[in-house]
């Protein structure tokens, strides 16, 4: 699957009807990395390097989550892309951009919703080499 243009994503959000109430914006780029998540994350070696991750998604769940992403104090933008299928070291799982009023605001709702994507809404299958 293609992945987008972070580019081209803020430039619409910039047309979009509640640019001028967003006075910052950020974005997260979830990538496959070599690393196991056990290693990273609980300090498990021996595990081996990851070749893939197959990844899947709740795309009603996704589409919830951006809804209550909306709802957030100060946020006034928020887009999603997910990826799909086996994918290698180095290719994007996911793109999430944010805009909100003041910087507090939109990295809590960056937080809140690259959390609940990953914790809820997405399966993720490492690969070993």
């Amino acid at each position: 699957m293609q992945a987008p243009s972070m580019d081209a994503w803020l430039e619409e959000a910039k047309m979009s009807p509640e640019a001028d109430l967003c006075g910052m914006y950020l974005t997260h780029n979830g990538v496959v990395r070599i690393t196991p998540k056990r290693q990273m994350r609980e300090g498990i070696e021996g595990i081996g390097d990851v070749r893939a991750v197959r990844f899947s998604y709740d795309a009603e769940g996704l589409a919830a989550a951006i809804e209550e992403a909306k709802g957030f104090p100060g946020i006034h933008y928020v887009r999603v892309w997910l990826n799909e299928g086996e994918l290698a070291v180095g290719e994007s799982l996911m793109y999430v951009l944010i805009g909100g009023d003041i910087r507090p605001n939109v990295i809590d709702a960056l937080q809140k919703l690259v959390g609940k994507i990953k914790n809820e809404l997405v399966v993720e299958e490492e690969v070993y080499v």
